[in-house]
Parts: structure tokens; C-alpha cells; sequence
């Protein structure tokens, strides 16, 4: 009687376990499924002002109080002189509404649009991406340009595939594009970064780990140990290749392991096209690399942080910051901590970049 009330108490609280994960699960999916495809505000903001505080301020600091003093001075009359010339080029533009290259008057510099991608496990936030490149994409111009401020170290498959696909835009439309990693951009995350014409690095940011990985726990022995049968039924011989509470077979193993290659010849071909000087052999180990040393191996263009190489565009680019911000109600902001707390928990257990 004693080993069927242990028994009867293990089964409860495997039970109470399955139930509260599947709960989580049907929430967050519910929650998600609810929410609008396209809900939320496009900010479009002129951020050269604030750089050029900062290079102001760094010049001024080097400057003793005279140098200081007759730098402000020189400063106030080129603002002055620069208003004069938009107030011309205003009244220009006025004045050639028809012509195209408007955008060419004296005075009017080229743009430098600013993204940011600070990519999850599940890569969610490329419903925002998408929404920031078709603005771009409706008013960019041939003189202008792209720079990505992204940080990623991957996720899963799909999910970083259209990330990456979404970046090609640029690409299929011409438009010099520069991806700058501060952190990291690893797996998926690199596999965004690469689709760019430059990758710009800091000099310990995480870059590479072009493989894949999956990792699934298996119970099966365990609800053997207590007489607990799971069954599956599937159509198709390798509908289910590896499982969480069956019994896994070589032949499901060797199916997934085939799987994960496949897999990771596509993210070879992938990198290989878009950076043909790599050695994509040597490279492809799932390794990662501080960019310093990834450098070397043609992984990262250039080593500087995303704040230097955006003031270095600043005398001859206005610096345009664009992000989409959706909105969220309560029950998002809820599922999406849910979801957080999960992948710190499971991030290597599912198939990913």
C-alpha cells in the first residue's frame, strides 16, 4: 500500500509538472496569435545633432580655455553659415519640385540610416525589422546609406533565416549596407550580419559559431523505472525522429544527424556566398572568434565600435535613426518575460543557428 501512495504521488506530480508547462505554452501561443500583424509607431529621428554634441564636447576637452574659446566662436559661424544654406536650399527645393535629384541641391547631405536588431532565441523581433526597412526602402535615395547596429548570438533556423532574408532587401536594391556588432553576432546572428557589403566589429565582440546545434532531454528510462508507458503514433516514417518521453532508435538518430548537416551545409553555402573570401572549411567549425581575431580570417571587415564608425560619417552624412516600436499589452509584456525566463533555462535544447 505504501509503494501505490508513493507511486500515486510521483504520477501527481509529474502530472502538475506537464499540465503547468503546457499551460505556459498554450498562453504564450494564445497571446501571440492575438496580437496584430502590424500595431505600433515608426520612429524616424535626426540623431546627428546629438553626435555632434559628442564630438564637440571630446574636441573641447582637449582644448585648453583660449583654444576653447575661439573654437566655440569658429562653431556658432559655421551653424550660422550652415542655416543660411538650408534656408537656400528650402527655397531651391521650392522651386524644383519636379526635379528628382532635389535631394543633390547645395547644402543637402547624403543620409546615413540607423537600425538596430537585438535579436531573442525565436528572433521575434523581425516583425519590427521588416516594418523599419520598408520605411527606409520607400524614401531612400542612391547617395544614401544603411548601418545595423545588431547583436545576436542566434536562435532558431526559421526564425534568423528571414531575419537575414529581410536584410537582403539592401542588397537586391543596391544600397551600401554596414552591419556593426558591439557584443556579439554569432550563429544566426552572424548569418544576419554577413548579408551585409561591410561588417564592423568591436574589438572583443563575439563573432561566428557558424554551426548548428541541437539538444533534446529524453525521459523514456525514467517512466520505465516506474511502469509508465508513453505512446506515439505517427504517419510518415520520419514524421518523429527523436523524441522527449519515447524510446529514440539509431535509425531516428541518424535521420536527425542528418537533419542537423543538412542544415549546416545550407548556413555554409549561405556565409560562402555573401563572403567569398572566406575559407568557409576552416571557418564553418562552429567555433567563435573575438573580432580582432576574426579579422584575420575575413569574418569582420573593419574593428571599431558602432559609435565610432557612425561619427566617422558625420561631416558628410545627416545620421538618421529609424525603429518600430509595437505595441504591447499587459499579457504580452507578461508572456514575453515567460518566454525569456524559458529560453535562460532551454536555450540549447532546440534545433538552431
Amino acid at each position: 500500500m505504501n509503494w501505490f501512495s508513493q507511486y500515486a504521488l510521483f504520477l501527481a506530480e509529474t502530472a502538475t509538472v506537464v499540465i503547468a508547462i503546457l499551460s505556459i505554452l498554450l498562453f504564450i501561443s494564445s497571446q501571440r496569435r492575438k496580437l496584430p500583424t502590424v500595431s505600433g509607431r515608426l520612429s524616424v529621428k535626426d540623431i546627428s545633432q546629438e553626435y555632434e554634441q559628442i564630438k564637440d564636447d571630446i574636441l573641447m576637452s582637449s582644448m585648453d580655455e583660449l583654444e576653447a574659446k575661439q573654437y566655440t566662436k569658429d562653431l556658432k559661424k559655421q551653424k550660422k553659415l550652415e542655416k543660411k544654406q538650408t534656408k537656400l536650399a528650402v527655397k531651391q527645393k521650392q522651386k524644383q519640385k519636379q526635379d528628382k535629384s532635389s535631394n543633390q541641391i547645395a547644402g543637402a547631405k547624403p543620409k546615413l540610416f540607423v537600425l538596430s536588431f537585438n535579436g531573442s532565441m525565436d528572433a521575434h523581433e523581425v516583425e519590427e525589422l521588416r516594418q523599419e526597412i520598408t520605411a527606409v526602402l520607400a524614401i531612400i535615395k542612391p547617395e544614401d546609406q544603411v548601418v545595423i547596429k545588431l547583436e545576436s548570438p542566434g536562435g532558431v533556423v526559421h526564425g534568423y533565416g528571414l531575419a537575414a532574408s529581410q536584410l537582403l532587401r539592401f542588397r537586391a536594391r543596391n544600397i551600401p549596407f554596414t552591419a556593426v556588432v558591439d557584443k556579439v553576432a554569432a550563429s544566426g546572428g552572424y548569418m544576419m550580419a554577413c548579408t551585409a557589403n561591410k561588417i564592423v566589429a568591436a574589438p572583443f565582440a563575439i563573432v561566428g559559431s557558424i554551426g548548428v546545434v541541437a539538444q533534446i532531454p529524453n525521459f523514456n528510462r525514467l517512466l520505465k523505472k516506474h511502469d509508465v508507458d508513453i505512446e506515439l503514433q505517427t504517419a510518415g516514417e520520419y514524421k518523429r525522429t527523436l523524441t522527449m518521453f519515447g524510446e529514440n532508435t539509431d535509425e531516428g538518430r541518424q535521420k536527425f544527424k542528418q537533419e542537423l548537416e543538412e542544415t549546416h551545409l545550407l548556413f555554409k553555402d549561405f556565409v560562402k556566398e555573401y563572403r567569398p573570401n572566406v575559407d568557409i572549411e576552416q571557418v564553418a567549425t562552429g567555433e567563435h572568434w573575438f573580432a580582432a581575431q576574426a579579422k584575420d580570417k575575413g569574418l569582420v571587415d573593419q574593428i571599431s565600435t558602432s559609435d565610432d564608425f557612425i561619427l566617422s560619417h558625420l561631416d558628410t552624412h545627416k545620421i538618421i535613426s529609424v525603429s518600430f516600436q509595437r505595441k504591447q499589452k499587459l499579457s504580452e509584456k507578461i508572456s514575453k518575460n515567460v518566454v525569456k525566463s524559458v529560453e535562460r533555462l532551454f536555450f540549447r535544447q532546440g534545433n538552431g543557428l
